[in-house]
């Protein structure tokens, strides 16, 4: 098993290295000049080629990489406006467009995008698997039928349109629940459940329909298998076929897509957060998008790509957990 750990990790090592140089060369290489978005229009060539001193943009393309590779380990130091800032590891950069390290805007905004990923995806897992066993155990009556067409409907409906119905219907016709804003759960939790509760929902919706139709026919292919067949031969009661032959194999493909998905929102859901204006890290990359905010991008890129790498790495330890076949091979 240790074998098969440090595989993994060192693989994970591997790929976040090359997804660094990858997005290194699309920031900084192929995308315009940061010195030009810094000084602006009326700026002189004298005081463009000032800054990129100042920022190592001068340098040669491996010096610049391995200077920002080596941030992220050892932390670096940036000249700006004859002051020197020091951004401590890891170093995600400095932002031209705000004057701020990249590093502390990011954790000053994952709390709330860690938040909404997390809630949503409770809601679509408990929602998906239930509806999913519902399904399967109504095959082709009419609860089958019924989740069939919501599920359908809700795949159907952007998100963004999801979320100005309910901010209308929830928020101002009926008042049930308040427009969300970033409530610190140590504050009110009540009052921060309310507020969270309706980007949950909307999050939610098209990854539980996913989630159900996935279960349901993960579930009805096991209910065809041998082993459960025998295991309803044997005489076993129901309830424990389901759970103990039927579901848990079953289940095994929803644990690979709940960690990519969960991964890959915490590094922010921007429709989501621009909607309703939650200040988390899928905002911030809209706000560095459409300001061209080349190191901000960059380092959301990184943290994104390191939370889907880490959650392929959980994925597989939970696949050793759960499949003995998966240990067997492990320490083979």
């Amino acid at each position: 098993m240790t074998r098969f750990v440090l595989s993994r990790v060192a693989g994970m090592a591997v790929v976040l290295f090359l997804v660094t140089l990858f997005t290194f060369v699309i920031f900084f290489v192929l995308s315009p000049d940061p010195a030009v978005q810094i000084c602006g229009k009326n700026c002189t060539p004298e005081r463009i080629d000032q800054i990129r001193a100042n920022l190592g943009l001068d340098q040669p393309f491996l010096t610049q990489f391995f200077t920002y590779l080596s941030g992220l380990f050892v932390g670096r130091e940036y000249e700006v406006a004859g002051a020197t800032v020091v951004c401590g590891a890891p170093c995600l950069g400095y932002s031209f467009q705000t004057g701020q390290l990249v590093g502390d805007m990011i954790v000053q905004r994952l709390p709330i995008s860690a938040t909404i990923a997390i809630g949503a995806a409770v809601l679509w897992l408990v929602g998906g698997v239930v509806g999913g066993v519902l399904s399967a155990v109504r095959e082709g009556r009419f609860a089958d039928r019924f989740v069939a067409g919501l599920t359908l409907g809700s795949m159907s409906i952007p998100n963004y349109v999801l979320a100005l119905a309910l901010q209308f219907v929830l928020v101002v016709s009926l008042g049930w629940l308040p427009f969300p804003q970033a409530v610190p759960f140590g504050d009110d939790p009540a009052r921060w459940f309310l507020n969270f509760l309706m980007p949950w929902i909307v999050l939610a919706v098209g990854y539980a329909a996913v989630y159900t139709r996935l279960t349901r026919a993960n579930v009805i292919d096991t209910l065809q298998e041998n082993f459960v067949r025998s295991a309803h031969a044997k005489g076993l009661r129901p309830s424990l076929v389901w759970r103990r032959h039927a579901l848990r194999p079953a289940l095994t493909p929803i644990v690979t897509i709940f960690g990519m998905d969960v991964a890959g929102l915490l590094g922010g859901a921007v429709i989501t957060e621009t909607v309703f204006g939650l200040n988390g890290v899928g905002k911030l990359t809209a706000d560095s998008i459409s300001s061209n905010d080349q190191p901000v991008i960059m380092a959301v890129t990184l943290l994104s790509a390191f939370f889907v790498i880490v959650g392929n790495l959980v994925v597989d330890l939970l696949y050793a957990a759960i499949d003995p076949r998966v240990r067997t091979a492990a320490r083979a």
